[in-house]
């Protein structure tokens, strides 16, 4: 055992308790027997996370990917461990007793996007040796074009993680008497506390155990609060009470809202990919073979993971709150803590509310170190050092890691629901970094001039459609609007359409003026260090 990590953890667990202290004077009903569970939790967290790296300077390539010595069990679980977080727990949760089945597509449709990503895109991207998502990017458009398509890369990681704090925050202010700002502050930290020191390889060992945990938790929950009958007459209540939104697929009676179903699934489908802090578990593997079952293998046990949260979802929209004295869960996204909190045990409760940590945990270090990588790898590197593998450069990841952190951080604390948050993150990614991706890696004839163009009018097209969770007004009138203000037009797949058609024939009306690029394979320069102990 190392002896700073141990007592580094232990200052930790005495900071917290002192922190659960200084709340209970100050709010008063701390649940002191939750809090504690959790503070030690976090504490084994924190201690995992440090004690996975090694003293000193970390090389850039250990920091960011692991050595790319991840062996395929661990990038599976820590894959899995990355896309089931907090927005993927309490989000479908929130969904599936609000809006029905039907219309809670992300679980399965993030599931999809790794099984696809894991077929199509995860064998070049392991091939190339690329370090990070932009680099693809960076070659075949240029420097200057992957610097503005990180703007959308890191707002999509930024939102997400802040979705992911908003739910747990969330939750543990229900259950446990805390401010919604303190547990997220207090979660946040420890997060970017041990990913700024450990890296990848601190991010993959803390994701194995929080996994467990998760999966654990979440399985004894809903064993001790799923009423007679089990999911066979749960389901059937659920029927009864949501009619055809009970339903997982459309039907044609739904009318012009399917062509809206169906854009919102190829959104998480496709909109899923994009992401580095996907591809920065495949390209940590080994070799070629292991990226791609990884994510394939990952989307079969984020389908396992989102069963918990479904019955969960179900059991909140069927429940008769009012004959058991208790106000309904609003707003819905306390429809998790609210089942938790009146239906089981307090115990029960608090391992519930141990599973919902780990899954935020899981995830916010995940999101926050893929967002520093590329901001570090892409930007900071090509401009402001020498060489491509630049000694210092973890010091800079670190930097940006409580950067990014703290501003997921600020936006979690005006979230107001997790499930529209969640969704607009692969909305963002979609329309705008999708076609950029595919074209970068398959279409040997694109060009700057053609990504560039291909980004102003995919985004054009998505923002001319307005959103009202940030307040856009609408500029492009499509069609198939609602009385209500619903746009059943498949806005989203047709910007992303839309921008990819013209990358390609912009790509070639200018190979006179910008010839195309070759994507460059890169030589794998490091190699695991001495004193970094293996995931």
């Amino acid at each position: 055992m190392k002896r700073s990590p141990f007592y580094a953890s232990c200052a930790v667990l005495a900071v917290l308790a002192a922190v659960g202290g200084a709340l209970h004077l100050v709010q008063g009903g701390l649940h002191w027997g939750g809090f504690l569970a959790i503070a030690f939790f976090y504490t084994v967290v924190f201690y995992l996370g440090v004690s996975a790296t090694q003293r000193g300077p970390v090389p850039i390539q250990e920091m960011l990917l692991a050595g790319r010595t991840l062996p395929l069990g661990t990038g599976l679980l820590t894959m899995t461990a990355t896309w089931v977080g907090g927005g993927f727990i309490n989000g479908t949760a929130e969904s599936v007793s609000t809006s029905g089945l039907i219309w809670t597509q992300a679980p399965w449709g993030y599931a999809m996007s790794l099984v696809v990503g894991g077929l199509i895109f995860a064998r070049p991207m392991r091939r190339h040796n690329f370090i990070t998502l932009l680099d693809p990017l960076e070659d075949r458009f240029g420097r200057r074009m992957s610097g503005l398509l990180y703007i959308p890369a890191v707002l999509g990681e930024i939102f997400w993680t802040a979705a992911i704090l908003a739910a747990l925050g969330t939750t543990f202010g229900f259950l446990l008497g805390i401010d919604f700002s303190s547990s997220i502050i207090l979660s946040a930290l420890i997060a970017i506390l041990y990913t700024s020191i450990g890296g990848l390889r601190a991010v993959a060992r803390t994701d194995v155990f929080q996994l467990i945990i998760l999966l654990a938790g979440l399985l004894v929950v809903v064993a001790l609060v799923l009423p007679q009958g089990g999911p066979a007459k749960l389901y059937t209540d659920y029927s009864e009470a949501m009619g055809e939104r009970a339903r997982l697929f459309p039907s044609p009676e739904m009318g012009h809202s399917f062509f809206l179903w169906c854009d919102q699934a190829l959104l998480l489908v496709f909109g899923g990919i994009p992401w580095h802090v996907y591809f920065q578990r495949v390209l940590s593997s080994r070799d070629e073979d292991a990226a791609r079952w990884l994510s394939i293998g990952a989307g079969g046990l984020c389908l396992v993971a989102a069963v918990p949260p479904v019955l969960i979802g179900m059991i909140s929209a069927t429940t008769d709150w009012a004959a058991m004295g208790v106000e309904e869960p609003v707003p819905s996204v306390i429809a998790l803590p609210h089942v938790l909190k009146h239906l089981a045990p307090p115990a029960i409760a608090t391992l519930g509310l141990g599973a919902l940590a780990a899954a935020v945990m899981s995830s916010v270090d995940s999101s926050i170190l893929s967002a520093s990588s590329m901001g570090v790898w892409n930007i900071y590197r090509p401009l402001f050092s020498r060489g491509d593998h630049p000694a210092g450069l973890d010091r800079i990841v670190r930097r940006l890691i409580w950067i990014v952190g703290i501003a997921a951080t600020f936006l979690a604390l005006r979230v107001q629901s997790v499930y529209t948050l969640w969704f607009l993150c692969s909305d963002l990614v979609y329309c705008v970094l999708f076609p950029q991706l595919v074209t970068a890696l398959f279409d040997r004839k694109a060009n700057a001039p053609g990504s560039l163009a291909g980004f102003v009018v995919a985004a054009a097209l998505r923002l001319g459609a307005g959103e009202a969770a940030l307040g856009l007004p609408t500029s492009i009138p499509y069609p198939l609007r609602d009385a209500d203000g619903t746009l059943n037009f498949p806005f989203r797949s047709f910007a992303m359409l839309s921008g990819l058609i013209t990358i390609v024939l912009v790509s070639r009306w200018t190979q006179k003026l910008a010839p195309a690029r070759p994507l460059i394979t890169r030589e794998i320069l490091s190699i695991r260090p001495e004193g970094c102990d293996a995931v």
